[in-house]
């Protein structure tokens, strides 16, 4: 089983040299500390930055320099913008980001996604999500499989309000990687010391299996 680390490490595996990214708030803002070191790749986040690079240090902290959930960053020496959040949500509206990683709260087997409001709790709004899930073509879910009371996060139809509708491609959990196909999630691999009947159990949507499931490999 992973924690929030492994499931950035993996996700890390999924970013191709060339990339511009964006990273939601959560586990994927961990993910530009394990990209590989001989791919470039660029960083956006949709407070107005483009080149942002991994956490810095402890007692390195620049304060006016952080990314869309607040957190800060460090930005590429040389290679870092700073801009409007017009000019931020142009780039996302157009379609000039190859990647999103996103948390999620729920995903439906139909690739729906719910992440930003849970009903009775007070939240700030949306934020970028919408238009991130609203234009981007490649959505990776950083997640974990269940709620803290053991109930899956992987469902037929989530119960919480959406945030897109069908635009989740892949998920990785703390136990699996998983496709979104036009029939359910497809298993693609497992956790380290994850059996394919602990994923079954977890996950309330239609889960397709389809030979022996390989273990994740960093």
């Amino acid at each position: 089983m992973l924690d929030k680390i492994g499931i950035a490490k993996r996700i890390a595996k999924e970013v191709q040299d060339g990339y511009y990214v964006n990273l939601g708030i959560g586990i994927p803002t961990l993910v530009a500390n394990y990209v590989r070191e001989d791919i470039e790749v660029e960083f956006q986040s949709e407070n107005g930055v483009l080149g942002m690079g991994p956490f810095p240090f402890e007692g390195e902290e620049d304060a006016d320099v952080i990314n869309a959930g607040k957190q800060t960053i460090t930005a590429l020496p040389g290679g870092a913008s700073f801009f409007d959040s017009a000019l931020s949500f142009s780039m996302i509206r157009g379609q000039h980001v190859d990647l999103t990683i996103l948390g999620a709260m729920e995903v439906a087997e139909n690739g729906d996604i719910a992440n930003w409001k849970i009903p009775g709790r007070m939240v700030k709004g949306m934020g970028g999500a919408m238009d991130l899930v609203a234009s981007a073509e490649n959505i990776i879910v950083a997640m974990m499989h269940t709620n803290k009371k053991g109930e899956s996060k992987l469902l037929k139809k989530c119960t919480l309000p959406l945030t897109g509708v069908g635009c989740v491609k892949r998920i990785v959990t703390n136990l699996a990687v998983l496709d979104v196909t036009a029939v359910g999630f497809k298993l693609l691999e497992r956790a380290p010391g994850v059996s394919v009947d602990d994923i079954k159990n977890a996950t309330e949507g239609t889960l397709i299996i389809d030979g022996d499931i390989p273990e994740m490999q960093f």
